[in-house]
């Protein structure tokens, strides 16, 4: 727990100032084959100050939380912002302000596992798999823990705190067809402590079998045909295109680099029929896998619906692309480790649901493709994408044919959401990755499945 209130340091404050205490507690059990193979448990705390001074940030961190530690760090951040003022005068560079208090704690009110126990569990799983799928040559079993809690204050009002965990279990199955060795992954769990998302091993057991299924029909599965076809993009992948070939291109700062997305303001970049939106805390009236109520800036956040039946809408800001931009701030500064400054970042990443059902989309494809799970892959601020995709379907005549083997899907994705023509009535989330921008960090990607033309890989 955090053992200081910032809000008792604010009479330290003479500059614009934000002050975060904060710790990330990990835990990590990796197994293979039935051994342990890894095993630990960290905690990674400490405070930071950042001022703002006549246009120019400074920044200061100590990775000691007592009061010596949180004076000097303040005054450090003061310095250096009024030193680089003394350099640089941006005087007239007004941060705008939308303060807001909060408290939010996701602790689980059960009693918690000890970390043997958390291993039992793992084990559990994995002697599961060992004695149910027998095609299975090599198995890996991974459990993440992250405990993110933060108490930050800032100086035109804010008040914060928050404790977010993420519990993550990764399964890895691989079997041989013709001696070649396949493989198939899957992620399970999200928002919330291990004993509210995983009560018992059982609970898993059903997916398990599904994955295995699916594992073995890849195996047995065909590569797809290259070129542009007719897909249906599951939620994971649909997910994974509005983050990665969308979201980073409408994140305010890549916009001021020069993403593509700057010049498409008010402009049709996707069908009528999508409406993307980084949704702050709750969607659809439920709560979203990385729920932010107020940023690592202290402003409060709010749902940034970047792209409306089609038109580009909005970008996605903190306090200082807001000033630039003339826009509202839209609680999007967000920091992962206490040593490090708040950078615009998503937090949960979506198309919103349309209005057909995926049976339906399915059989209106005569020859095709149904992807299901992507992996890893990468887009440029053109938004030009290539993924992965580990899983996936034939779709011949309406029907769903034979499992494919792993390929990838290309494009340029404000070009490929024009095509679409169909979104799903129902609604994934995923927080199984991390996005790498400049710093790690927990995001929401999911949404509907949707129809669209696009080029896929062949063998």
């Amino acid at each position: 727990m955090i053992p200081f209130d910032p809000g008792s340091y604010t009479d330290l404050f003479s500059e614009y100032t934000e002050l975060r205490i904060q710790e990330n507690r990990s835990l990590n059990v990796t197994i293979v084959n039935g051994d342990v193979t890894g095993n630990s448990r960290s905690s990674e705390s400490g405070v930071s100050a950042r001022t703002f001074s006549k246009g120019l940030w400074g920044f200061a961190s100590s990775p000691i939380i007592d009061d010596e530690n949180i004076r000097k760090v303040i005054r450090a951040a003061t310095r250096n912002s009024q030193f680089l003022a003394g350099k640089e005068n941006r005087a007239g560079y007004i941060l705008p302000s939308s303060p807001g208090r909060s408290s939010e704690d996701f602790s689980t009110k059960k009693n918690r596992l000890s970390q043997k126990e958390l291993i039992e569990f793992m084990m559990e799983i994995d002697g599961r798999i060992e004695g149910k799928c027998d095609r299975v040559v090599s198995r890996t079993s991974v459990l993440k823990l992250l405990d993110m809690e933060k108490s930050l204050v800032t100086s035109d009002g804010s008040s914060v705190y928050s404790m977010v965990p993420r519990s993550i279990i990764y399964i890895s199955l691989s079997t041989e067809y013709k001696s070649k060795p396949v493989q198939l992954f899957d992620v399970y769990g999200g928002l919330g402590q291990f004993e509210d998302l995983f009560s018992t091993p059982e609970v898993l057991f059903g997916k398990l079998d599904e994955h295995y299924e699916h594992l073995i029909k890849k195996a047995e599965g065909v590569y797809p045909e290259s070129g542009m076809k007719q897909c249906i993009l599951d939620a994971d992948l649909a997910g994974i295109l509005s983050h990665e070939a969308i979201g980073h291109t409408t994140e305010a700062d890549f916009v001021r680099g020069g993403s593509a997305a700057g010049d498409y303001m008010d402009q049709q970049v996707a069908s009528p029929l999508v409406t993307l939106v980084d949704f702050a805390n709750s969607a659809l009236g439920k709560t979203c896998p990385v729920p932010v109520y107020i940023d690592d800036e202290g402003t409060v956040a709010e749902d940034a619906v970047i792209i409306e039946n089609g038109i580009l809408k909005r970008f996605m800001h903190n306090k200082e692309s807001a000033a630039y931009f003339n826009a509202r701030p839209t609680g999007n500064a967000r920091a992962y480790r206490f040593s490090d400054e708040p950078v615009i970042r998503m937090r949960n990443t979506a198309i919103l649901p349309g209005k057909s059902k995926l049976e339906d989309m399915i059989a209106s494809v005569d020859d095709g493709y149904y992807l299901m799970k992507p992996s890893d892959g990468q887009a440029d601020s053109t938004s030009e994408f290539m993924f992965g995709v580990v899983q996936g379907y034939e779709i011949k005549k309406g029907r769903l044919g034979r499992a494919i083997r792993d390929t990838t899907i290309s494009g340029v994705a404000f070009d490929m959401l024009k095509t679409v023509t169909a979104v799903s009535d129902d609604m994934k989330w995923s927080n199984g990755g991390m996005c790498g921008k400049k710093q790690p960090i927990s995001v929401g990607l999911g949404g509907p499945a949707i129809k669209c033309k696009i080029n896929i890989g062949g063998k």
